[in-house]
């Protein structure tokens, strides 16, 4: 879910095409499953499956889509989610009840034969479990594409891979990674290209963020971005109620942030969500190794696992066998 911050930041949104985006990049893996999850589906909001209602939405996700990066030049490291801190219990909490709750609505729009709102609450209902987090991996080490596992956040993680410079650009939907310090965020990366959004046809193009232009233009130094983001409500806290990023922004430029919890949440302590962001919990414990995709590998798990059609699969694969300039896989890796 992130934080709401776009009100404000929407004026430092750079435009990217995909030949500036060369280079290591750093996606939120459980964020970018999401999105394959949800974006992938049949009309009535049924996802991807196999014929024993094992959901595929993921695996086409990772293969069309990580087929293309390596085709342009990117060289993706999906990054897990490690285990929640307890301050996150409360939004974890929230969310499941809302996807249940989804889900019944979705099942009811079916029986009534309503497509259009079907969709839209299956889409509500789009969880990432155990299963799709071990498949994917499997099929990203088939693929030659490394992944790392944080021992938290995937967001932070990932933020902290490009301030090593292990990484050219963190990539998420949330605004979040920002919060945790990435110099530069991509969004868009996962969902680019035609979609469907509130019943019309938009294309969806990447968009840049970096930080330090976020922060000068704001005038802000980032742990008052983080305080902004404590107002208006992260994954870690659940936000003032009437206060938005606007006047969230307003309070923080003013020096209120400390006042204006104390008026409306007396008991609240922000120090451990400013924590949380600041010095997160992440590893230095990865090695980034594109290898060679394992053809035969992909083609046997997908098609004799998942009943792809092989000639989807053929077709997917053609994006790994050369690169711009028709290089070999071998010059590339």
């Amino acid at each position: 879910m992130g934080v709401a911050l776009r009100e404000i930041i929407a004026d430092y949104k750079i435009p990217i095409t995909w030949e500036g985006l060369p280079g290591v990049a750093a996606i939120d893996a459980n964020n970018a499953l999401y999105q394959f999850l949800t974006i992938i589906r049949q009309p009535d909001g049924t996802p991807l499956m196999d014929e024993r209602g094992r959901v595929t939405s993921h695996l086409s996700g990772i293969l069309f889509r990580g087929g293309n990066f390596l085709a342009k030049g990117i060289k993706p490291v999906f990054v897990f989610d490690g285990k929640p801190t307890p301050l996150k219990q409360e939004v974890i909490d929230k969310r499941r009840k809302l996807r249940d709750e989804a889900g019944e609505r979705w099942k009811e729009a079916l029986e009534r034969g309503d497509e259009a709102e079907a969709y839209k609450q299956a889409r509500s209902s789009t969880r990432v479990d155990k299963t799709i987090i071990e498949t994917s991996k499997e099929l990203l080490q088939l693929m030659g594409i490394p992944f790392v596992q944080a021992p938290g956040e995937g967001e932070a993680q990932a933020a902290y891979m490009v301030l090593k410079g292990d990484a050219r650009y963190a990539v998420s939907q949330d605004y979040d990674t920002l919060l945790f310090g990435t110099p530069t965020l991509v969004r868009n990366l996962t969902v680019s290209g035609k979609r469907k959004i509130r019943g019309r046809a938009v294309t969806v193009n990447p968009e840049r963020f970096v930080l330090t232009d976020v922060l000068s233009g704001l005038g802000i130094s980032r742990e008052q971005l983080i305080e902004i983001g404590i107002l208006v409500g992260t994954d870690f806290n659940t936000g003032v109620t009437g206060i938005g990023p606007k006047k969230g922004l307003k309070f923080v430029q003013k020096g209120e942030f400390v006042s204006v919890l104390k008026e409306k949440q007396p008991a609240f302590d922000p120090a451990p969500v400013k924590e949380q962001f600041l010095h997160p919990a992440v590893t230095n414990d990865y090695t980034l190794a594109w290898t060679n995709p394992d053809f035969e590998g992909i083609k046997k798990m997908l098609c004799d696992g998942y009943e792809f059609a092989p000639e989807r699969v053929e077709k997917a694969l053609e994006g790994f066998a050369v690169k711009a300039g028709q290089k070999t896989l071998e010059n590339w890796f």
